[in-house]
């Protein structure tokens, strides 16, 4: 088999260059054995502004004018719906952070983002005094439906391979690679925190961070907004809620654990009163970096095999983005941001 490309991993990374190949018309495989759980149990929003100190995301408005055309464009390929617009709001602690809220909505790249109103919680369950601030131009993306139904289109075009990528069967050409019958002109590694198994990029300063989500059933709730307030509050359908997230650096598996549900229990408790069940619980290993940017590029020896990792807390915006940037980095030859560049790590 020849092909243009082979990508492994199917998570946020690895669909987003998918896309840019499929809209270039590049013929490619994808090789997966679902072992990365970070993109399947994430949260999925897309929020351009950090809420936590009332800042723009890094280049908020070019991720969303790549990531949302393309969520729309598979939506209509897979003919299912996975973006949802949802407004999320910002419970103020106090005064001084309603004042803070209004000195940032007059920030450049963050005057479209922000609400310039107190909402007033009218909710008798939930405990916000002081209000919310409302966050414009945001949704959530349901990354289970979106992987789901992307593996399914990929299987159903004779694209995908659900197994294990074994690096010592790749053999390494001058100008391509052969993995077992598969010839192509690049390889393309998006394979999250199974990087670090990884001969040819394992060097990289990849931050494993695990986190965990619950679903809770609080039928007495009846919020239709993503509320952001210690955790954040996530409305499903059938008064389901989506409470996280964890942050955990000392632990690699995608195990649950007692302690991440007691966390997420505690700081719920103290935002909600009503009655509540927890359904479900997940967990999955995060592919973060120190210096909160992505790993994107090139190889240093072999200039046609290439890496797309490191997405973060933020993929469903960010991973997009890079992957267009890879996709021009490759076939075009324009370089690299020096910020998402992997070569910022060279000695």
């Amino acid at each position: 088999m020849q092909v243009d490309y082979i990508i492994i991993g199917i998570g946020l990374a690895g669909i987003s260059f998918c896309e840019q190949l499929r809209t270039n018309k590049k013929t490619f495989v994808v090789f997966d054995n679902k072992s990365q759980q970070s993109s399947t149990v994430a949260g999925g929003l897309y929020n351009p502004v950090v809420l936590k100190r009332f800042t723009s995301v890094w280049k908020s408005e070019a991720q969303l004018e790549v990531a949302l055309p393309m969520y729309k464009q598979i939506e209509g390929t897979l003919d299912v719906k996975f973006d949802y617009k949802i407004p999320v709001r910002r419970k103020f602690a106090s005064l001084e952070e309603q004042n803070d809220w209004f000195a940032a909505s007059d920030k450049p790249g963050l005057s479209n983002y922000l609400s310039t109103g107190i909402i007033k919680n009218e909710n008798q369950y939930v405990d916000a005094p002081f209000g919310y601030g409302e966050v414009l131009q945001t949704g959530r993306i349901d990354v289970k439906c979106l992987i789901k139904n992307y593996r399914e289109h990929l299987i159903h075009k004779s694209s995908f391979f659900d197994e294990d990528f074994t690096y010592n069967d790749l053999q390494i050409g001058a100008k391509s690679v052969q993995y077992k019958n598969v010839h192509a002109k690049h390889i393309v590694f998006a394979e999250g925190f199974g990087v670090i198994k990884n001969p040819y990029f394992n060097a990289l300063p990849l931050v494993p961070t695990k986190g965990e989500l619950l679903t809770i059933h609080a039928p007495d709730l009846r919020i239709d907004f993503v509320l952001k307030a210690g955790v954040f509050l996530i409305p499903l359908e059938n008064d389901l809620y989506i409470v996280g997230a964890t942050y955990v650096w000392d632990d690699t598996t995608n195990a649950i654990t007692n302690r991440g549900k007691e966390e997420l229990l505690g700081k719920l408790k103290k935002l909600i009163s009503c009655q509540f069940e927890v359904i479900h619980q997940v967990a999955g290993v995060r592919p973060t970096v120190k210096d909160r940017r992505p790993l994107v590029g090139h190889h240093p020896k072999y200039n046609h095999m290439h890496v797309l990792n490191g997405l973060g807390t933020r993929g469903v915006m960010i991973g997009p983005y890079v992957a267009k940037k890879l996709f021009d980095a490759i076939e075009y030859g324009i370089p690299l941001e020096k910020e998402i560049d992997i070569s910022r790590f060279s000695k």
